[in-house]
């Protein structure tokens, strides 16, 4: 049985239930979570009562929602970002925040990679021909895509993410150029040159963005920096919605600028600029990034050693600040 005087944890939204079955053994809860965004008004009561928390990138954590976490010790980001935290305002509170780096770096390169092939090759448009039975069988025209194999696939942000959608452009011999502060050497076989960032647009068939949402990255893709691409590349964003300016982008698709676009993460999420929804040469995914089993457990597991850590007087193993 649980002891009264275990520490409170808030959790925002439900988790993957080994990570709730673990929670619910080790602490107590303000209340039960849904699968639902929590409302400012639940927000702010949970973190009023918590001594930790475990918030997503849905949750604005700014200086009015700290202020009411008079007993809050850390908050456990389940992300790797944490654009949606004032961390000025949690340090001058002594809230420790951490988040959950490394552990899906492969599960997002991986959705990458099926956003690029789809919105080259076309997939979803073909799926949707064959579900809605109107596919009358092989034809030498239809539904012509883009290669991908040998072209030129750029890297906006050679992070850990950005690395590792680059090692896998091996296996389709496809020349890398990216944006990075120093010389990144491959991890495998594999022509890898650094680039400024127009260079990289101006010469790549494939752009993929892999930058965290600073005040320098928001908008980053704006309307100069879709001209600059060549009308035959595609744009991938898997990274940050606010990166792209969602106008700017529907703009030069609908003008024929780009060929098309695979988008993974929106500026207004779970809202989406009206002119991409529908156009045959964008793919849309829900934010499915780190969206496996095992990624999710295991991010809510590095959410739990963290405040193992703080409730217990240790250092925070992912602490940011």
């Amino acid at each position: 049985m649980m002891e009264a005087s275990s520490p409170l944890v808030f959790v925002a939204r439900r988790l993957p239930e080994p990570v709730m079955a673990r929670l619910r053994e080790r602490y107590r809860l303000t209340d039960e979570p849904s699968d639902e965004p929590p409302g400012r008004e639940r927000l702010i009561a949970g973190l009023s009562e918590a001594d930790a928390a475990i918030c997503t990138l849905t949750e604005r954590i700014d200086d009015d929602a700290l202020r009411a976490g008079c007993r809050l010790k850390i908050i456990a980001n389940y992300a790797v970002g944490f654009n949606n935290i004032d961390l000025d305002a949690a340090k001058r509170r002594r809230i420790i925040v951490t988040n959950t780096p490394d552990v899906l770096t492969d599960a997002t390169a991986d959705v990458t990679w099926a956003l690029l092939l789809a919105v080259a090759r076309r997939v979803t448009e073909g799926h949707a021909l064959v579900q809605q039975r109107s596919w009358s069988g092989w034809a030498p025209t239809q539904l012509l895509g883009a290669d991908v194999t040998g072209r030129t696939l750029g890297i906006i942000g050679m992070g850990r993410i950005g690395r590792a959608v680059a090692e896998r452009a091996a296996g389709f011999r496809m020349p890398v150029l990216y944006t990075a502060h120093q010389e990144v050497v491959p991890a495998v076989p594999g022509t890898w040159q650094r680039a400024s960032f127009e260079q990289v647009l101006a010469q790549s068939d494939f752009v993929s963005l892999h930058v965290p949402l600073t005040d320098e990255t928001r908008h980053l893709i704006d309307a100069r920096a879709l001209s600059l691409m060549r009308r035959s590349a595609f744009l991938i964003n898997s990274s940050r919605g606010p990166v792209v300016d969602e106008a700017a982008l529907a703009h030069s698709l609908k003008q024929g600028r780009i060929a098309g676009a695979g988008l993974d993460v929106y500026e207004r999420e779970p809202a989406i600029h009206h002119d991409l929804l529908g156009l045959p040469n964008v793919v849309t995914l829900p934010h499915l990034g780190s969206a496996t089993w095992r990624t999710r457990v295991r991010m809510g597991e590095i959410c739990l050693e963290n405040i193992d850590a703080v409730v217990n007087d240790r250092p925070a193993p992912n602490q940011v600040t």
